[in-house]
């Protein structure tokens, strides 16, 4: 059984409830795969499930499936119904209740899409969602609609024509890789996609989204490592939301990737009863700096359908910017965004720092809570252009 140790530390769960198990297959991400847990008979043989969570499951088959790592599984709090890593993966009942403004596509996503699988919603850059598959399933999941097979539509994903257009489109500079996640594929298979993307002379930068380090650290080996190399500029966002997450297995595939160059930011979802606490945050970012991992953006959920259980607000987002922004290390704070219903883009939300702003000044308060004033250059060039009284006068000469 899993052992819950400060969540400020790095240890391993392994082999949690596969006491039994080969350390070999254990570490193999093929097993692990093979072995999740998907289904109510496998989770009530090791979890005491709520009534809520136990309806959830019976019906996750017809939204969004149910599939759980062991690795992932074993963070799991057997007893408590609240346990942050439980309400991310485990279905509730609650997600088959519809609020009137939740939406099955709420980034406008199939709007901007002009190939299968290909979004262009920002002039430079692209989304290429080249797989509809996750090593588990979060809850939240934006793309619901679209992954797993279980939701209301497939992903239709054709990279032929999304290739054609990238090499069509010379304002195209930067291409994200997401889906589902690009790591399920084998190296063979990733590496065609990025190097057919690198044949094309004005993609400058290419980036990876996955969870897969997080869910499945036994992927991130030496030979995904040394092939993802050969692709620089290469990026790679992750997706941890709570500090147990950053258990020991998942620091030190995160740390191989970074020894093999590839740059590493973290994309965490505001959840409620997940990480909607300053102090929780605030181990989180330090954890991950330590894993070599910034803290990039910090996402109020979309607004998916049957999601609202998982919702914090806006304002719990902006107390958590107060509370980390000049209490820790500026490279750990994350820009809290909203990504716009319905295709607006990401918006940066922020504590209200500037207090008032004219052509003369701007009137600011530091995260202590005290205000100073900045002079804006008008001002500044006015008192250049003033004119200087005689040097005689100044220094009491005649």
């Amino acid at each position: 059984m899993a052992s819950f140790p400060d969540p400020k530390t790095f240890q391993s769960h392994a082999p949690g409830y596969w006491q039994d198990q080969d350390p070999k297959k254990w570490n193999d991400w093929g097993w692990q795969l093979k072995n999740r847990v998907t289904n109510l008979r496998q989770l009530e043989e090791h979890l005491t499930l709520s009534e809520e969570e136990r309806a959830g499951v019976l019906l996750s088959g017809n939204k969004l499936a149910m599939a759980i790592t062991p690795h992932f599984f074993n963070l799991i709090d057997p007893t408590d119904p609240d346990c942050p890593i439980r309400r991310q993966v485990i279905p509730r009942i609650e997600e088959t209740w519809d609020e009137p403004y939740e939406m099955a596509d709420p980034c406008g996503e199939d709007s901007h899409m002009p190939v299968p699988g290909l979004v262009h919603r920002y002039p430079d850059r692209v989304l290429f969602l080249v797989t509809d598959r996750c090593a588990s399933y979060c809850r939240y999941c934006t793309r619901s609609r679209v992954v797993s097979g279980a939701g209301e539509q497939h992903l239709e994903s054709d990279h032929e024509a999304a290739f054609r257009y990238l090499e069509e489109h010379t304002e195209v500079r930067d291409v994200l890789l997401s889906g589902g996640d690009p790591l399920l594929f084998s190296d063979a298979k990733l590496e065609r996609i990025l190097s057919r993307l690198r044949s094309i002379p004005h993609i400058e930068f290419l980036r990876i989204g996955t969870r897969v380090p997080v869910f499945l650290p036994q992927r991130i080996t030496d030979s995904l490592c040394q092939m993802l190399q050969k692709y620089h500029p290469l990026w790679m966002s992750v997706h941890v939301n709570h500090p147990k997450e950053l258990t020991l297995e998942v620091k030190e595939g995160l740390e191989r990737l970074a020894n093999h160059g590839v740059p590493l930011g973290n994309q965490s979802v505001l959840l409620r009863g997940v990480n909607d606490d300053v102090e929780v945050m605030r181990t989180l970012v330090h954890k991950l700096l330590m894993c070599r991992v910034r803290p990039y953006y910090l996402y109020q959920m979309d607004l998916i359908r049957g999601s609202a259980h998982l919702r914090a607000p806006v304002s719990q987002g902006i107390e958590i910017i107060r509370g980390l922004r000049g209490h820790t290390t500026g490279y750990g704070v994350p820009q809290f965004v909203i990504d716009a219903p319905g295709g607006g883009g990401k918006v940066p939300i922020n504590p209200d720092y500037v207090l008032q702003r004219n052509d003369e000044r701007v009137i600011i308060r530091n995260y202590e809570g005290k205000t100073f004033e900045y002079p804006e250059p008008a001002l500044q060039e006015r008192i250049k252009e003033a004119p200087l009284e005689p040097a005689a006068q100044l220094c009491g000469c005649d």
